[in-house]
């Protein structure tokens, strides 16, 4: 089993002001769920990683955010993908909780849950906060995103510190997904 764990906002769906609260502020970024579409059809268990400390806050409640996480899983579906789960940290900053990425609560939790080895996992976002909860497990598949808060990176740039080593940097999820697939067919490990 294969797992690719994304991050939401920033990757999948255009920023927000502060956060995305209402199903209809939740705005695809163009090309990203035909994307998740395509790894998803590829043999990948899809499955997302999420700090939304606006739940905690009482920006919004959980109801909103399933109706968020809905109007997602139907747009996938609709372009033949499919997410396996959506995985949530509901707690600001300050509550110093073990899910809060950059700790790694979320990331142990997908892990347990599906009971694959780090080697059968890969993390893919355009945040530093999920890449380096998915480097605290040991995750040797990194991939950054240069959408949402990484839009200022140029994927032929080395990444500076703090960035994980070994990263993989790519200009949008569109390019992950030839990535990935090219290394498939050269059957090459992917890290």
């Amino acid at each position: 089993m294969k797992i690719a764990i994304f991050d939401r906002d920033g990757t999948l769906n255009v920023l927000g002001n502060e956060y995305i609260s209402t199903p209809d502020e939740w705005i695809p970024i163009p090309g990203a769920l035909e994307a998740v579409a395509q790894l998803s059809r590829a043999g990948w268990h899809v499955v997302i990683a999420t700090n939304q400390p606006g739940l905690g806050r009482g920006v919004f409640d959980v109801h909103a955010l399933n109706a968020i996480h809905a109007r997602l899983l139907k747009q996938v579906s609709a372009v033949g993908g499919k997410i396996d789960a959506v995985f949530f940290c509901p707690h600001s900053e300050a509550e110093h909780c073990s899910c809060r990425k950059p700790a790694p609560g979320l990331m142990e939790q997908i892990r347990d849950r599906y009971g694959v080895e780090r080697g059968e996992m890969l993390a893919v976002g355009s945040s530093l906060l999920h890449l380096q909860a998915a480097a605290a497990i040991g995750l040797p598949q990194l991939h950054l995103i240069c959408t949402g808060a990484a839009t200022e990176i140029n994927p032929a740039d080395d990444l500076p510190e703090p960035w994980p080593k070994g990263t993989h940097v790519h200009a949008d999820l569109g390019a992950f997904v030839d990535f990935i697939a090219a290394a498939q067919a050269a059957k090459v490990p992917l890290h």
